[in-house]
């Protein structure tokens, strides 16, 4: 394909599994990894292994069946967590410890009570450590964003100097606005030796509403992985959602980047891990909510009859769904309901239709929505009526 691939680097049952109320049983947790793996995800992070037994062999199982996807597991910048990786991720074909540490000085001086030396000390350690056991490192350096940049580029080159071979750049407190995300990226590109010959990550939160916005603006900076969430699931505020950053990607920025992934998954995969858990998708969610393709209003429905992008930049079919959606509503017009009557074999004249719009109305305006089945029985009466 034209472009620049962005790997997708999905942290769905990790990150995700964080949300209260989220947590997968064993068996879910191995359907899912399935599910993903066809979507066409790149990296696969399959769990925290040193965080439970349970975490370990979902992470281990994972490792000895999904093969195509890079398998990683997270650590701390700690010798016991990235050793609990290294075994849980020892039957992997291409396994990944993902390790880190916080940078920023809210982090030093109040999470960790350190310094900025000994922040870069440990992070070299961590790196060196997780490299006797696997090629492929992840580094990350949490709470990038709020991390001052001329620091952050002395930590990265530590890192990269240390054998890193991903370097993730997290605003883990979502608080980035995305032109700052993107001067950050643009500045590490610009200052940090030897960045271009490893892969740059964007893990960012949703905490402000710019997760998306932020990960896109770090990718046309130089970012070339994403790491992102089905549903946008994650720690508050959620993460990157998976599905607008594929998306995006595929809709406006054609012959410049590309991702493997499978969209007419899309949906599929997000019903997938809704049901799993037991996280409803709001309505009103890009891409895969219920209202995503559903069209209620009289002039965006006459409009999507006459001709779909009128209303729709994203064809349904793209995203796995059969078509798009004309909800019957008090704010529908006559375009919607003789539509709809079409749908169930009644073709109805100019007159018919003013007579049965009338009393469409009067019954809309008494409910949220009037299904199929009322307008039919709708038309069934008022048509004979006038017979």
């Amino acid at each position: 394909m034209a472009g620049k691939k962005i790997h997708i680097f999905d942290t769905t049952l990790r990150d995700g599994e964080q949300v209260p109320g989220c947590k997968l049983n064993h068996t879910q947790k191995m359907i899912c990894a399935r599910k993903l793996e066809e979507l066409g995800v790149d990296v696969l992070e399959a769990g925290f292994p040193v965080s439970s037994p349970g975490d370990f062999k979902a992470v281990e199982d994972i490792s000895k069946e999904i093969r195509k996807p890079i398998i990683c597991g997270l650590s701390r910048a700690v010798k016991e967590d990235i050793k609990v990786a290294a075994e849980a991720l020892q039957y992997a074909a291409r396994p990944r410890i993902h390790t880190g540490i916080g940078t920023s000085p809210i982090h030093i001086e109040h999470k960790l009570r350190t310094t900025q030396e000994k922040i870069i000390e440990k992070a070299v350690g961590a790196v060196k450590y997780a490299k006797s056991f696997v090629e492929d490192v992840e580094f990350y350096a949490e709470d990038a964003g709020r991390t001052d940049n001329v620091y952050l580029t002395q930590v990265i080159q530590a890192v990269i100097d240390a054998g890193a071979t991903v370097v993730n750049i997290p605003d883990t407190t979502g608080y980035c606005l995305p032109q700052e995300y993107a001067d950050k990226i643009k500045y590490l590109v610009e200052n940090v030796k030897g960045i271009e010959n490893v892969t740059i990550s964007a893990h960012c939160h949703n905490d402000l509403g710019m997760a998306t916005a932020n990960s896109i603006s770090g990718m046309t900076n130089g970012i070339t992985q994403i790491e992102c969430t089905m549903n946008g699931i994650g720690e508050r505020a959620g993460n990157t959602s998976l599905e607008e950053v594929a998306m995006i990607i595929k809709q406006r920025f054609e012959g410049q980047y590309y991702t493997d992934i499978n969209s007419k998954l899309l949906t599929s995969t997000s019903k997938l891990i809704s049901d799993s858990m037991c996280m409803v998708v709001q309505p009103n969610k890009a891409i895969v909510g219920e209202n995503a393709f559903a069209h209620s209003s009289g002039i965006h429905q006459d409009g999507i009859i006459k001709f779909r992008e009128n209303y729709e930049i994203i064809d349904p079919l793209e995203v796995g769904l059969t078509q798009s959606e004309i909800v019957l509503t008090a704010r529908s017009g006559r375009a919607a309901v003789a539509y709809k009557a079409k749908e169930i074999g009644y073709n109805l004249s100019k007159d018919e239709l003013d007579i049965v719009y009338k009393e469409f109305i009067v019954l809309a305006d008494k409910m949220k929505q009037v299904s199929i089945d009322e307008l039919g029985n709708l038309l069934k009466t008022t048509l004979a009526a006038v017979a």
